[in-house]
């Protein structure tokens, strides 16, 4: 099974190329031009330097959320295009999910965080069993100190992981909460996270595929409310 993913939920974006859960190639970028002119081009190279047509791709997969919505919209958008134009399967995983796979050499309990501003971060806990991240929680928008209480409920550091982890780690450390840090390396969300959790994933069509938010915009939540003090 040769395996095309895609992640570009925060600043950084990659792609990776794996075959049957080996990775073949991996290319990240993480600066500041926008992921709508990068994630293709990336994909282009890094299948003309592996000597692969994308035709001979047999499965697309993204990270779908949660995330920056136009960062999660962008590469579902481009994996649904993939996906129709080549009439290939896809599917599409939890970005925490994902980031939990970082955490496979250090074991124990793993902690993916996400920034999702207001004092909140996106998270989800899992746990190292088996060679693989089980998970332990829902994927949820939860506040720094339900995070940090939970953590300390559970008495064990966690290894944080993701965007969000130096947030998190300043809010843990002020909390005096043990826990430990991913290396630089494997802080960001990558794609090959992406492929690994993807595995064992039931795949579907380009019509299936859509993104998960977990919560509303910063437009729509100034709609809402508007409406709301209009009913008044």
């Amino acid at each position: 099974m040769l395996t095309l993913a895609f992640e570009s939920s925060a600043k950084a974006a990659s792609v990776a190329l794996c075959r049957d859960g080996a990775l073949l190639s991996q290319y990240s970028q993480c600066t500041a031009l926008t992921h709508s002119r990068t994630l293709l081009p990336m994909a282009e190279d890094m299948l003309k330097n592996a000597d692969i047509r994308i035709e001979d791709v047999d499965l697309f997969a993204v990270a779908h959320g949660p995330g920056s919505f136009t960062g999660v919209r962008i590469g579902v958008s481009t994996v649904k295009g993939l996906a129709w134009a080549l009439d290939k399967p896809c599917v599409g995983v939890s970005t925490l999910e994902a980031m939990a796979w970082h955490g496979l050499a250090a074991g124990g309990l793993v902690c993916p965080v996400m920034d999702a501003r207001r004092s909140q971060v996106y998270n989800a806990l899992f746990r190292i069993e088996d060679g693989r991240p089980q998970r332990l929680t829902p994927d949820r928008p939860i506040a720094l100190a339900d995070l940090a209480e939970e953590l300390r409920a559970l008495g064990e550091p966690a290894f944080l992981v993701g965007d969000g982890a130096a947030l998190a780690g300043a809010f843990l450390r002020e909390a005096s909460i043990p826990f430990r840090s991913a290396p630089e390396n494997l802080a960001w969300q990558s794609a090959w996270g992406v492929a690994m959790a993807a595995a064992d994933k039931t795949p579907g069509t380009a019509d299936e595929l859509l993104p998960v938010y977990l919560r509303l915009s910063q437009a729509e939540r100034e709609r809402q409310a508007r409406l709301e003090r209009e009913a008044r």
